[in-house]
């Protein structure tokens, strides 16, 4: 089971009104496990960045001058999600800015059947509770620090660790740190060592028909010898 964890900045809420995508960053999660695949671009959005969008994000009009803009990522960031199912949160938010991108640069759109939003998925575990990402970060005990601004790989990884609870509890894969190390997992306790040779449930006559079956199929091998040397085996 392969799923897509998304998220985007962009320099505003309304794609239709001329707002554009500045970063995008998709994670790959195989049978609930966050693997090392990603897909992770800023994106030059052709136009300013108004200053209530940087205040939320903190990317500037200067450093998106030079990273390429959506008609270069598209078809790579198609390829990358392939046709499996995409997690986001809020996720209206985010596939109706891909989807207005997709549709400027003459790509098929993303249909709403393949979309997992988390945000109506906590919604119903928790009713009348806040359900944003930094509340369920709270509620899970979820590390957010740092997340000092919005960011789409950020926010990514987070979404990641906050689905897994959602859908019943974190597995260890998808724990992070900020330098990228796994957490310290406190062991398993060892199980102490069996007492004896536990006593065997063959008969003798099972024990010969087994040998006979063996020098039958594979002949005498050395293990046949080494086993019944001593045996005096007859047909």
């Amino acid at each position: 089971m392969r799923e897509i964890i998304l998220d985007t900045e962009t320099t505003g809420l309304d794609p239709d009104g001329g707002d554009r995508i500045v970063e995008i960053a998709a994670l790959e999660i195989v049978n609930g496990v966050l693997t090392e695949n990603k897909f992770h671009y800023y994106i030059n959005p052709e136009r300013d960045m108004p200053d209530s969008a940087f205040k939320v994000h903190g990317i500037s009009e200067v450093f998106l001058n030079d990273k390429p803009t959506f008609n270069y990522v598209a078809d790579l960031f198609l390829n990358f999600i392939g046709e499996d199912p995409i997690v986001a949160h809020n996720a209206d938010f985010d596939i109706r800015f891909i989807n207005s991108e997709l549709e400027r640069v003459g790509r098929s759109p993303i249909g709403d059947d393949r979309v997992i939003d988390t945000l109506a998925l906590a919604r119903r575990k928790h009713p009348g509770a806040s359900n944003s990402l930094d509340a369920l970060c709270a509620r899970y005990g979820i590390d957010r620090s740092r997340r000092s601004k919005h960011g789409a790989l950020i926010d990514s990884e987070i979404l990641a660790e906050v689905y897994s609870e959602l859908k019943g509890g974190r597995q260890t894969s998808l724990i992070f740190s900020s330098s990228k190390e796994a957490r310290r997992i406190k062991p398993a306790r060892a199980l102490g060592r069996r007492g004896g040779v536990l006593p065997s449930y063959l008969n003798p006559d099972d024990v010969r028909r087994h040998a006979i079956f063996v020098e039958m199929t594979c002949g005498r091998s050395l293990w046949f010898c080494y086993a019944y040397r001593n045996d005096d085996l007859t047909r």
